[in-house]
């Protein structure tokens, strides 16, 4: 499936209001209703649309602090990746796990009540983590820009 500019603009609208009404996107669009909702269907049947959700405020969920965190591995087999990725995947408190290139093998974003909650994380899970050789950690002072919207 090609997107063209219509598709495009529906994504970019839904990116920033997800709730939005489907009279609301194909007045914003410049459909008619009927049109607008079988585009959105077919966007979603085609994978473009992978869910809906809520973005929640961290502070309000007392989760303010953010921590991202290296891990360099002692191996690259198969094996290591696998049972790395299985038990991180589990850890509540990381938002995000990505397989990097370069000095660490994996990059983690971790939200944590506060430094004294970190070391909970740290010590009860993350120091748990099979098949690390090396981890370190970085405690965000304050996020500048963030976003959820991929360029469209």
């Amino acid at each position: 499936m090609t997107l063209d500019a219509t598709d495009r603009r529906i994504l970019s609208a839904l990116q920033k209001r997800g709730r939005m009404p489907n009279a609301e996107l194909s007045e914003a669009v410049h459909l008619s209703a009927s049109a607008c909702h079988r585009r959105v269907q077919r966007l979603e049947e085609a994978g473009y649309i992978r869910d809906y959700v809520a973005l929640l405020d961290a502070r309000k969920m007392g989760v303010p602090t953010t921590v991202f965190v290296e891990i360099t591995l002692q191996g690259q087999a198969d094996e290591v990746l696998e049972a790395f990725e299985k038990a991180v995947a589990r850890i509540p408190d990381v938002l995000e796990c990505h397989l990097m290139a370069g000095t660490a093998d994996y990059i983690l974003k971790v939200v944590a009540e506060g430094t004294e909650d970190f070391a909970r994380i740290h010590r009860q899970h993350l120091a748990r983590l099979p098949g690390v050789a090396q981890m370190q950690s970085s405690f965000a002072l304050r996020t500048v820009f963030k976003t959820t919207a991929l360029p469209v």
